[in-house]
């Protein structure tokens, strides 16, 4: 038996279709996988794998299988896990935001405000 393959993978807000060589299409929910949930960037970076029998998300860490999606197979990750991989994206967000630095009082801007007032 042959593998199924995906020609084409098209994302919307809230649901992944795949167009397959065979000519179906089948789509289903994000919520089916959790890690689809991130943001529209994050989703709309994928790539075909294995000649198109998986899909690949490099920035939310997932990848699934066309035969696997056609099968009705939700995400299999745990709970645990997934709160495991949110944190670490949480705090991997927070270090590259960096520290919050306190306004100003002395800046232009607030000058130019106080002037107003006066």
């Amino acid at each position: 038996m042959q593998p199924v393959k995906a020609l084409r993978v098209t994302l919307t807000e809230d649901s992944l279709a795949i167009d397959l060589y065979d000519g179906r299409t089948v789509s289903v929910p994000f919520v089916w996988y959790p890690r689809l949930l991130g943001s529209p960037r994050e989703r709309n970076n994928w790539r075909l794998i294995a000649g198109g029998e998986g899909i690949h998300w490099p920035d939310l860490d997932e990848d699934l299988s066309v035969e696997g999606i056609i099968l009705g197979r939700a995400s299999g990750e745990s709970q645990a896990s997934l709160k495991h991989w949110l944190e670490s994206r949480e705090a991997a967000a927070r270090q590259h935001r960096g520290p919050r630095s306190k306004p100003n009082r002395h800046s232009p801007r607030a000058g130019r405000h106080a002037a107003r007032q006066a």
